[in-house]
């Protein structure tokens, strides 16, 4: 990636966010790899929100997929442990991308998540 891409993603990672992060349930006792679905609302779509939740996912070696939604929201199921996903899911709450504007980013554990082998990016 070049650096003016890598210079604007990186302006949203430092930046504070009104996001609120709601936890539909618990995380499973004793599992050392944890999955998750997030959906993500607010100002998320046409703004660069999965390219650079890919990046993000990369950097932090999380595994899973990002996808649009038909109601303008976000999807995301990863997988990862505790640390990995609490990082991804503060990064969440910040969005990633500069552009950005997260309002709310729910939470739901469930060891019912396909295992992936990498971090994808939908259409």
């Amino acid at each position: 990636m070049g650096s003016i891409f890598k210079d604007f993603f990186d302006q949203g990672k430092d930046r504070e966010s009104s996001g609120e992060v709601i936890y539909a349930n618990d995380p499973s006792e004793n599992i050392s790899e944890q999955k998750i679905r997030a959906d993500i609302s607010g100002r998320v779509q046409g703004v660069g929100f999965r390219f650079s939740t890919k990046q993000t996912a990369d950097e932090l070696g999380i595994k899973g997929i990002v996808r649009n939604e038909p109601d303008g929201t976000v999807h995301v199921e990863a997988m990862g442990d505790r640390e990995q996903l609490s990082r991804f899911i503060e990064a969440l709450r910040k969005g990633p991308s500069p552009a950005a504007q997260v309002e709310k980013v729910v939470v739901t554990y469930d060891e019912n998540i396909e295992e992936k082998s990498n971090f994808s990016q939908a259409n």
